[in-house]
């Protein structure tokens, strides 16, 4: 509960007023049967219209006042939660932020959403009924308990009765349902995954024809979720009429002892009818007081669920104190880049990389080539630190990259993944990502040497409209864009991890030309060993494990897995 009273702790005013006031408007309703009481066995009773007219007016007065009451801690419970909602999310999306690629891995994002959207809902509406509700509603059970009591000892007693007994079957109804409530959530977590999933692989899902399926593994989860949630409020339901019957029972109960009191002249009309309402107001109480319960049993679980994320470690910026910079082992002046005996694994699995060693000077083309699975973007992705190695170094300038804040050493990394990523605004919008403070002559230079004139052309210029994911853009012209944004930032070292896949040899060989004059150490991932002849040196993997190292006449020479892939790809094109 630390991360939801922090985030509350901006509004205590707001958190002091709204029950405050609540309990000024629960002052006025227990106020209200008195009043009538006395308009029965006084106003009625003799006669006394002076006396009526001025108790009628007396009510009035209390609705109003009650009313006013009402609506301002209504204003004060909303601006609460919701401005605690709001900076809930916000912790969330700044956590999420500063995940490594493991973390983001590990969490999935539709468990994000769920907790930003769904989860912080939930808390907020717990929030807002909290604060109306939790001091008010026990506040009128036991002042009109006392009430009673004032009004007649003796009846007084059924109410000393009834409120322990609707207490302890509030309290194990809650027990019984918090459980099918956190079932709920994760049932909604994996409905929330299906719709993500269909609506981004839309187009796989129709060009296989498994819209069906789908279908039918959508209806099963959301079976599933039903399910839950029906089990979960049938239980929940049980709390209404189990307060009901066991009011009903006092109320029996209080009109027996009512009526016996009356007749023995112990007691009068409007007595009874006070007492009555002293009664209904416990009713009511009790069932908002229930309904409160299952909220916060709700909220309460979705904090916890919150809670888990906010207080995952984000990731470090340095793992320990810097070092000097420092050759790679057997060389001279600090290398671009170095891998010293390299081993990476994913949580849960088995080795990704294994045992690689290289050194790349600064101003060399590398050229990183293998099977699907062979570790490639795995090996990149440990430059820049997406992820942490599992023994070895990594070695970026003479520096241990664990040794480097992690700002500043992706300031110097210029990376375009596999899929092109772009975001709803302008081609500006997205190239701006590289350097916020590029001017237009800056943008254009990366967009020539990225290939990418015609796709701003096309679009009108740099404000031509980008939509969601890019989806009003070709792949290729997607892939031109990323590494247009790339070249932006003007790199130390540039990684273009098969970004190119897209392009025709043409494109490819004119980025590549392009790319070469820039002067950055450049790691090239890709599948065609065209796209790789000419690098200065060039990894071969395999498994996991660096099988071959050289130019591509020492590799055609000497590495058995690169010639393999050579000659396939040279009979592929001769076909």
């Amino acid at each position: 509960m630390k991360h939801l009273f922090s985030c509350l702790k901006a509004y205590r005013k707001e958190a002091i007023l709204s029950p405050l006031f609540k309990l000024f408007e629960a002052c006025m309703e227990l106020t209200v049967p008195l009043v009538v009481a006395a308009i029965i066995n006084t106003g009625l009773a003799e006669g006394d219209r002076g006396y009526l007219i001025n108790a009628c007016l007396l009510l009035v007065a209390f609705g109003v006042l009650g009313l006013v009451f009402a609506l301002t801690a209504q204003y004060f419970a909303a601006k609460a939660a919701v401005g605690t909602a709001a900076e809930l999310r916000l912790r969330l999306f700044d956590k999420l932020q500063s995940f490594s690629y493991a973390q983001i891995d590990e969490t999935g994002t539709a468990r994000m959403i769920t907790r930003m959207t769904s989860d912080v809902n939930q808390v907020q509406t717990g929030v807002n009924m909290t604060l109306r509700l939790f001091l008010r509603s026990p506040f009128i059970v036991f002042g009109a308990l006392a009430m009673a009591l004032v009004v007649d000892r003796r009846a007084g007693l059924v109410f000393v009765a009834l409120v322990p007994l609707l207490a302890l079957a509030v309290y194990a109804v809650m027990g019984i349902c918090l459980p099918l409530f956190r079932k709920v959530q994760e049932r909604l977590e994996k409905v929330y995954l299906s719709t993500r999933e269909n609506l981004a692989g839309v187009r796989v899902i129709r060009a296989f024809s498994l819209e069906e399926s789908e279908r039918k593994e959508f209806e099963a989860r959301e079976e599933a979720l039903k399910r839950a949630q029906k089990r979960a409020g049938a239980l929940a339901a049980l709390s209404s009429p189990l307060t009901y019957a066991l009011v009903n029972v006092a109320l029996i109960a209080l009109l027996f002892t009512g009526a016996l009191r009356v007749e023995s002249g112990a007691l009068k009309t409007g007595d009874v009818v006070a007492l009555y309402g002293y009664l209904a107001q416990i009713l009511v109480e009790l069932i908002k007081l229930a309904n409160l319960i299952i909220t916060i049993t709700k909220a309460i679980s979705c904090q916890k669920r919150i809670g888990a994320v906010l207080d995952m470690a984000s990731e470090p910026s340095v793992t320990f104190a810097p070092s000097a910079a420092r050759p790679a082992k057997g060389m001279g002046a600090p290398c671009a880049v170095a891998f010293e005996n390299v081993s990476f694994s994913y949580a849960g699995g088995g080795k990704t990389l294994d045992g690689i060693t290289f050194s790349v000077q600064r101003g060399e083309t590398v050229g990183i080539l293998g099977g699907t699975g062979a570790g490639k973007s795995t090996l990149v992705g440990l430059i820049p630190r997406f992820y942490e190695i599992t023994e070895g170094e990594v070695l970026v300038g003479g520096e241990n990259v664990n040794g480097i804040p992690a700002a500043r050493l992706r300031e110097r990394v210029g990376v375009v993944p596999q899929k092109a990523v772009l975001f709803k605004g302008t081609i500006r919008s997205n190239l701006l990502w590289g350097n916020r403070d590029a001017d237009d002559e800056a943008l254009m230079r990366a967009v020539k040497l990225a290939q990418a004139e015609d796709v701003v052309a096309a679009k009108g210029g740099l404000d031509g409209e980008i939509a969601q994911e890019g989806k009003n853009l070709s792949g290729g012209q997607r892939q031109r864009l990323t590494i247009a944004r790339a070249l932006v930032k003007d790199p130390e070292i540039l990684i273009l991890d098969d970004s190119s896949s897209a392009l025709d040899y043409a494109t490819d060989k004119a980025l590549r030309r392009a790319v070469g004059t820039l002067g950055c150490t450049v790691f090239l991932v890709s599948q065609r060993v065209t796209s790789l002849m000419h690098a200065d040196q060039i990894l071969v993997l395999d498994d996991g494990k660096l099988v071959g190292q050289g130019t591509h006449e020492s590799l055609i020479e000497s590495c058995e897995v690169y010639r393999e892939i050579y000659r396939s790809q040279v009979r592929e094109e001769a076909r």
